[in-house]
């Protein structure tokens, strides 16, 4: 340990304790096929829990002499660590809830590849087979709980905030947190932190002592947003729209808070889903929430929405602003309803199987210049088809912004360029211009560079 980075060898928690000759091996496979370069970087992220940062490259390179390996010894398995961000340890011992996400990354990993990936009975070409992989994936993770009333409340927004709207979010997780609310995040810092706080606070004081704090985070995106010390259950989803669909799969009801390009991401995924005609008459609480200072920020987000997709869009969620009282009650409100609605049509609580997501919602998109290139984003589109194509222009942004795949495209063959109709790239142009007025983009705001270029 020499105050910078630490050395040192972990015994497994609870359920991680065995692993096949199979499974190490795969992990200790440093080939472009295995393994191991993905649980490296996912490790690394949650070990730099806590740290203000969300540029992977940065990270990545800051800590490029950081190792870890899976021992196989008598009992089970072992991680040894080397060269790991010295904040995760306190007086030489890792920090529990740190340990305990390290292992979430290895049970997922190791999962994903041998029971999904590498599993010929899993399709994973068809939207069925993608549904069916989110499903197992998160019962693996021991997320899906057979038994329990529709209570989890999905939170969406921005890892670079500011204080005020950070303490507003903090509020409305503890009026939901008295209202014996569950939370589900991105698990990152900002608006995925400050809910879980808010709701730990009140679970508390209604000695609530199962409380939830469930973070769904993917590879590309964890370096940029490191699961924050409330989340109690991690789970590493392969990409992120399989991430997505997790967040609506789960969720009894969403409540998006000011955030920036991925959050916008998020809304234009739900808004795009809900807006098929074979959703039309499933309830699903959509919540856009804020402080009085950000009245402005929900005012472009809803001239945005309805300049591209229209009015219909529009009737899919509520704006309620500065009240986090009546968030949670139109949030209690909306999930009965939820809850009636399944009963009815026999549809499970823990997971929404009703709901259907089309292929063009769940197929991961790469982020580089000629897909960018390639979206069509004209007005005359249905409006679930084009909600799904602004998603991937706004998910390329995120990936410029800040995951290392997508930096290192922008280095390497410049600005990501998205082309479509005037107005569509007018009202894009304004948003994302805001954005980067209101320092909305990255944490350090100061020094942003846009990674696109529109073009009209």
């Amino acid at each position: 340990m020499n105050g910078k980075s630490v050395d040192v060898v972990i015994s497994p928690v609870n359920g991680m304790d065995v692993l096949s000759k199979v499974e190490v091996s795969r992990l200790l496979d440093t080939s472009q096929s295995g393994l191991f370069s993905t649980f490296r970087n996912c490790a690394l992220a949650v070990l730099n829990s806590g740290v203000a940062i969300d540029d992977s490259k940065q990270l990545f390179e800051k800590y490029s002499s950081f190792d870890i390996r899976v021992l196989q010894v008598e009992r089970g398995i072992k991680l040894q660590l080397t060269g790991a961000p010295a904040t995760a340890f306190v007086d030489g011992k890792i920090i529990r809830g740190i340990k305990e996400h390290l292992y979430a990354v290895l049970r997922d990993i190791v999962y994903v590849f041998d029971e999904i990936r590498d599993n010929p009975n899993v399709e994973l070409e068809t939207s069925e087979g993608i549904s069916n992989a989110v499903f197992h994936i998160l019962r693996n993770a021991d997320v899906l709980q057979a038994g329990v009333e529709p209570n989890l409340v999905v939170c969406w927004g921005g890892h670079a905030i500011v204080r005020e709207e950070y303490e507003y979010c903090k509020e409305v997780g503890y009026e939901l947190g008295l209202r014996g609310f569950d939370i589900c995040t991105g698990c990152g810092p900002g608006a995925m932190k400050a809910p879980m706080k808010g709701a730990n606070v009140a679970h508390a004081k209604q000695r609530i002592r199962n409380g939830i704090y469930l973070g769904i985070t993917e590879p590309g995106i964890i370096a940029a947003e490191s699961p924050n010390p409330m989340v109690n259950q991690l789970v590493i989803m392969p990409d992120i729209e399989k991430r997505l669909e997790a967040f609506v799969r789960c969720a009894h009801a969403v409540l998006v808070f000011p955030g920036g390009v991925g959050t916008t991401e998020e809304i234009l995924y739900l808004l795009g889903i809900l807006l098929h005609p074979d959703n039309e008459k499933i309830p699903f609480p959509l919540i856009f929430v804020g402080p009085e200072s950000s009245r402005n920020y929900f005012e472009q987000i809803n001239e945005f929405v309805i300049s591209t997709l229209g009015s219909v869009a529009q009737e899919k969620y509520k704006i309620i602003i500065n009240d986090p009282v009546s968030v949670a009650k139109e949030v209690k409100k909306g999930i009965a309803e939820v809850k009636e609605f399944r009963i009815e049509h026999g549809d499970a609580f823990y997971f929404n199987w009703l709901l259907k997501i089309k292929r063009e919602f769940q197929f991961p998109f790469i982020a580089n210049h000629d897909n960018m290139r390639s979206i069509e984003l004209y007005q005359d589109m249905e409006p679930h088809i084009l909600a799904a194509n602004l998603r991937r222009a706004f998910s390329g942004i995120v990936a410029g912004n800040v995951k290392s795949k997508g930096m290192r495209e922008i280095e390497e063959h410049g600005l990501f360029e998205i082309h479509g109709d005037e107005n569509i790239m007018g009202a894009m142009d304004k948003l994302l211009s805001s954005f980067v007025e209101q320092k909305r983009m990255k944490i350090s705001a100061e020094s942003y560079k846009p990674c696109y270029r529109i073009v009209r």
